[in-house]
């Protein structure tokens, strides 16, 4: 995980003001990404002490519209964070245990930016979501029917 000064220096690169919960919001989505909202309080909270789940709200969309952090809503989820910004992935997710893990755009032809109709749209970003069972809970569906 980066160095606290590490995340000051990305605040100030994008002109927001250092503070200790924008801090602290930023090293718990480094430290787990794709994690949702409440467990990002949880680790803020074990960092700080009594932080409101507004103020963690509000910090989470600040550096998301900074482009520090990416938020995404897989089918059937509630919204994530990471702080994997600046490239077009996409995430695989296990249709078990919920389980998130990322995923490179395709390699060559890159089909998931050129859609068949963009209706005057100019596209910068694609979203593709991979579902599947984690090897975990693949191993565990196997072992199951096995006996």
């Amino acid at each position: 995980m980066p160095a606290t000064s590490d995340f000051e220096h990305l605040l100030r690169g994008v002109a927001l003001r250092v503070t200790r919960p924008r801090v602290a919001v930023l090293a718990a989505v480094h430290d787990r990404p794709h994690a949702d909202t409440d467990t990002i309080i949880g680790i803020v909270r074990e960092g700080l002490g009594a932080v409101s789940h507004q103020a963690v709200y509000d910090v989470l969309r600040v550096l998301t519209d900074a482009g520090l952090l990416r938020r995404i809503e897989p089918p059937g989820s509630v919204a994530r964070y990471e702080a994997r910004v600046g490239d077009n992935h996409h995430h695989v997710v296990c249709r078990s245990c919920g389980v998130i893990a990322d995923v490179d755009c395709a390699v060559g032809e890159a089909p998931c930016l050129t859609p068949s109709e963009d209706h005057g749209f100019v596209i910068d970003e694609a979203e593709v979501v991979y579902r599947g069972l984690c090897p975990d809970c693949s191993t565990a569906t196997s072992l199951a029917t096995q006996h």
